[in-house]
């Protein structure tokens, strides 16, 4: 009888724990497993997609991750994210102006990129104060509008180093490679684990959850708390001796400056720095992941950011070469547009279940 009343109790409590699983992770994580299911049956090795997904899950961590601050400082998702994505690349060509190699170049870019991005930060958390309530929709058009701006300051950059420059005229290229200066995949490869086929890039993992468990901490600090505080109900926090928009210009900072460090770690990891208007649509990837984590547009924590961005990298990763074969036959490639139809969906669907924390 004892037994049956156990068994009871651990079928109960795995069903309350996928109860706790907000829907949206449960359906991307089943539509991934699907998508790897089918693409081993197709013939794909499931050790190479693995190992993609893990590359791109590293790359894009610290981009999501910007996403907790903004959001849990009450600001909702920081789609002004391409602030922090300009101020990284500006320091990067800092980096090369300097002619720096190897990890020299990367450290003296994160080390460049966070003031620079500190500044950006808080004039865009005075910007976020002054538009209270309206805070997402404003974030995108500044987001779009700090791209289009540094699109200009490109084209009117005075180049000294030759190799960054166009070849005929002013201005900087619009792609740049790594490799010239010794950066290109320099994280991914430090300490790279083969694991039965399976390529772990143990020094940009080691990046990312090194910013997650500096987060984390944050977050238990009294400037976190208050933070968290605001996010919750601001009328509260201010009768608590908190200043709000203190505590909200202090969160975008942060998030504009891992939005810097995130594009660094990013660029590093593709071999080459891609500028004008590339940072335009780089806010919705990172938003997208950070909900399938089961964040709201209120409420996020760092675990939101690891488990997101894995399942919605995955499935990037993984369904367009697995469409593009069971579509074999059909003259257009539609691959493209599926990804884009998963990635702006997932958002879509993620917003309208904000208030229940994405469940």
């Amino acid at each position: 009888m004892s037994g049956a009343t156990d068994v009871k109790k651990e079928g109960f409590n795995l069903l309350g724990m996928l109860k706790r699983i907000p829907l949206t992770t449960l359906l991307i994580g089943g539509l991934l497993v699907l998508v790897m299911i089918v693409g081993g049956f197709l013939g794909f090795s499931i050790s190479t997609e693995i190992s993609n997904i893990l590359q791109r899950f590293s790359y894009w961590g610290i981009l999501a991750l910007a996403m907790v601050p903004s959001i849990q400082s009450g600001t909702g998702p920081n789609f002004a994210l391409p602030i922090g994505i300009c101020a990284g690349l500006l320091a990067l060509i800092f980096s090369m102006e300097m002619q720096l190699m190897g990890a020299g170049f990367m450290v003296a870019s994160i080390l460049m990129a966070i003031p620079i991005a500190c500044i950006f930060g808080y004039i865009y958390g005075i910007l976020m104060n002054a538009v209270k309530g309206s805070e997402m929709a404003i974030a995108t058009y500044t987001g779009f509008a700090v791209t289009y701006l540094f699109c200009m300051i490109w084209l009117l950059y005075p180049v000294t180093n030759p190799n960054i420059g166009f070849f005929l005229g002013e201005g900087l290229r619009i792609l740049i490679s790594l490799e010239t200066f010794g950066a290109g995949k320099i994280l991914e490869t430090l300490w790279e684990i083969n694991l039965f086929g399976v390529i772990i890039p143990t020094g940009t993992l080691l990046v990312f959850f090194v910013f997650c468990f500096l987060m984390y901490l944050f977050f238990r600090s009294k400037t976190g708390i208050a933070i968290s505080a605001v996010g919750m109900n601001p009328t509260f926090a201010k009768a608590t001796g908190v200043n709000v928009d203190r505590s909200r210009i202090i969160a975008n900072m942060i998030s504009t400056s891992l939005g810097a460090v995130g594009i660094i770690v990013y660029a590093q990891g593709f071999g080459f720095v891609q500028l004008y208007d590339a940072p335009l649509m780089m806010a919705f990837p990172a938003v997208a992941a950070i909900l399938v984590g089961g964040a709201s547009a209120m409420r996020s924590k760092v675990r939101n950011v690891i488990v997101g961005c894995f399942l919605f990298q995955g499935l990037l990763t993984t369904a367009p070469p697995v469409i593009g074969r069971l579509l074999q036959n059909v003259d257009a490639d539609i691959t493209n547009p599926i990804r884009l139809i998963v990635q702006y969906g997932v958002i879509l669907y993620a917003l309208t279940k904000m208030s229940g924390g994405g469940k």
